[in-house]
């Protein structure tokens, strides 16, 4: 085994949260490896202190787990191309961090198909039940249900599209049989596999919404006892749904007892849901024209609407373009307030204008250099920018929608993988909130994805774009990314594909590490390591434990609120560089990059 790249990062963070600046800053992100009590001491080291990166030559895998990075490997050593690693990818995580990902959740790829220079992207993102209604998570006096009333239980939980994806898009570029790469993940659900640091403490954390359903509690509490990290899990339920799969194909899981079990389960929760049959019947994955936008030399491209992904970042780069970043300190806290400003703008908009793109189109001029360009005049270096409101790319737009809330909570997962003829996969995959709706079924737990919705339909007189509706599929913030420049020939090439989980901070997190990369020449191992800083609304928050502490002061004296958290990202990428693929995996969670 040739260049065998084995990056395990082990360091995490937590810290309580005081305030909030929208509704999902009331819950902890997913946490790290590391138990509470130690994070005390602990501060975020260097790259070169965690990992010694070498180049692979051939392919590449990184993703959030030792065991699904390793099976996706020998797929790839196998003559497996990277959709068939996906699918092997997918499928372990849901037995090995089924709090983050699963078969009952959803998911959105971009790919990149070299040998028709192709790139597409594929949307497998739950949908709302045909029965739902406007007011699904407003209560008898019509105020906004409290977060954790409306996510335990059926009510929250939407048509899952990750198993349709995974098979559909095998049967369009993949090699090997669809039995064998499922095999690696039936065999540990049967075997058995080591409990993570992280699921552990997830385990032991939610134990109060975890034992409102008797198939998780029995799961992750066996004999009344929370699992414990080194714990060898079984998961028999898991391995027979995915049997099923394997032998009858992707779309069992839609037309069988998978699919009424699901159901029933939904109907019959203390907190009874929507889901229908015809739900799952009607079900459809959607191959959507990527977005792409210019960031100085380069093209970044990512998930169009549903995702608010793409067209954020490419509003944060296209509105920080002007202010030369390359030419700035990575550590300077003015450079900080450009990019926390900018983001601030494109969040504005986000919230006004994006949503399911079947019932709500979205302004285009939005991503327009000269609309961009005006956004940029209203940020002053050195100053907070006092009110934050959105723009108008197109009035009629502008006239059409309120901007509303929607709680999007720190969760999911991200994987990258190259393969030896190039082929690129970016996927961020879900179930939404840590653990979902705590409903678990035939050894998987199902999404929490419909509180991704607005709560409310009406704001300020004006419906809301990311409300409720029958059949639609919820905001999301996942931004799995695919950067193209040109070579020496002025063709455009790949150049690096990343991602992370992280709620609607997911936006900042690969816009951040993107200008470390694009303006910064930073590996992808440092540009994950660097501190986080983040804006979404107003509040500076500050990663915890992390060199960006000592700019608190200074972010206050330009009339910022700070807040210190945990900041727990998941960034996991490869760039292409004339050594080779080089990887990087987030030492904030258990990921793990290999290669050849």
């Amino acid at each position: 085994m040739k260049s065998l790249l084995t990056f395990i990062t082990t360091l995490s963070f937590y810290s309580p949260l005081l305030h909030c600046q929208q509704v999902s800053d009331l819950f902890a992100p997913e946490q790290g490896q590391a138990d509470n009590k130690q994070l005390k001491t602990q501060t975020i080291r260097p790259a070169s202190d965690l990992i010694k990166s070498r180049y692979a030559k051939e392919f590449m895998v990184v993703s959030a787990h030792p065991e699904a990075s390793k099976a996706a490997y020998k797929v790839l050593e196998q003559g497996g191309n990277a959709i068939d690693a996906m699918v092997t990818v997918q499928t372990v995580l849901g037995l090995v961090e089924p709090q983050s990902s699963g078969l009952g959740g959803g998911a959105f790829l971009v790919y990149y198909d070299s040998q028709n220079n192709k790139l597409t992207t594929f949307d497998g993102r739950e949908t709302a039940p045909l029965d739902a209604h406007s007011e699904l998570f407003l209560k008898e006096d019509a105020q906004p249900m409290a977060f954790f009333d409306a996510v335990v239980g059926g009510r929250s939980v939407g048509t899952p599209g990750t198993v349709k994806l995974l098979a559909e898009v095998h049967k369009k570029y993949g090699k090997k049989k669809w039995l064998s790469l499922l095999s690696p993940a039936i065999q540990l659900a049967g075997n058995g596999f080591n409990v993570g640091p992280r699921l552990a403490n997830a385990v032991k954390r939610d134990e109060k919404y975890l034992s409102s359903d008797d198939s998780a509690y029995q799961y992750f509490f066996p004999d009344g006892r929370a699992i414990q990290a080194g714990q060898q899990l079984k998961n028999p339920a898991y391995k027979n749904t995915l049997v099923a799969l394997a032998k009858h194909g992707g779309d069992y899981f839609y037309n069988s007892d998978i699919s009424q079990t699901i159901v029933d389960k939904v109907k019959q929760a203390s907190n009874p849901g929507f889901l229908s049959q015809k739900d799952f019947s009607d079900y459809k994955v959607i191959e959507r024209q990527a977005v792409c936008s210019p960031y100085k030399t380069y093209e970044v491209c990512g998930m169009g609407p549903p995702s608010s992904g793409a067209t954020s970042i490419a509003q944060i780069l296209g509105i920080l373009e002007p202010f030369g970043l390359s030419q700035r300190s990575s550590n300077s806290a003015e450079t900080w307030q450009l990019i926390a400003d900018a983001s601030r703008l494109a969040f504005a908009d986000r919230g006004q204008y994006i949503a399911d793109p079947a019932f709500v189109d979205w302004p285009k001029a939005m991503l327009n250099k000269h609309y961009l360009r005006s956004r940029s005049k209203l940020i002053t270096p050195g100053t907070a920018l006092q009110g934050v409101s959105p723009g108008v790319p197109d009035a009629k737009f502008y006239a059409a929608y309120q901007a509303g809330k929607s709680i999007e909570v720190p969760s999911t997962s991200h994987f990258v993988i190259v393969d030896k003829d190039k082929n690129i996969v970016s996927m961020t995959s879900t179930i939404e909130n840590g653990f979902g709706s705590r409903l678990m079924v035939n050894g998987f737990l199902l999404n929490n994805e419909l509180t991704d919705f607005s709560f409310r339909a009406h704001h300020k007189g004006k419906l809301v774009a990311n409300r409720v509706e029958p059949g639609k599929r919820p905001r999301s913030s996942m931004a799995p990314t695919i950067v193209f420049k040109k070579d020496t020939n002025g063709l455009k090439q790949p150049y690096v594909a990343l991602g992370s989980p992280g709620g609607s901070r997911i936006i900042n997190y690969v816009a951040n590490s993107l200008i470390a990369i694009l303006d910064w020449e930073k590996t992808p191992q440092e540009a994950f390591d660097q501190a986080h800083i983040v804006n979404r609304f107003g509040v500076m928050d500050i990663e915890a434990n992390s060199s960006a502490e000592k700019l608190k002061d200074v972010f206050e004296g330009m009339g910022y609120q700070t807040k210190v958290k945990d900041l727990n990202s998941g960034l996991h990428g490869v760039i292409f560089t004339e050594q080779g693929l080089l990887g990087g995996a987030d030492k904030r969670r258990e990921g793990l990059v290999l290669g050849k």
